[in-house]
């Protein structure tokens, strides 16, 4: 049985600090545009827990960074997602 349309697709990328920049993004939010500029693309803002407890919660510039290299890549629908975890 085939589907009258493809299921809902929705990208995400974890903001760590000092692992995932805005040229990282813009790389990957590249690539999601050459399959579709309208799939939504949450950035999520990372809170240190247990294992990762050393690193810094994602601040909000990182995060704005991250939300305008994607939408320079041509994604509609770019956000920053769970902005109360970002560090001011």
């Amino acid at each position: 049985m085939e589907r009258d349309e493809p299921p809902l697709v929705i990208a995400s990328t974890l903001l760590v600090p000092g692992y995932v920049d805005a040229v990282e993004v813009a790389r990957i939010a590249e690539f999601i545009a050459g399959i579709n500029p309208d799939i939504p693309y949450a950035l999520l803002a990372f809170a240190p827990h247990f294992y990762m407890a050393d690193l810094p919660r994602t601040s909000a510039r990182h995060a704005e960074e991250a939300e305008a290299a994607a939408r320079s890549k041509g994604l509609c629908n770019g956000r920053i997602g769970n902005r109360h975890l970002l560090q001011p």
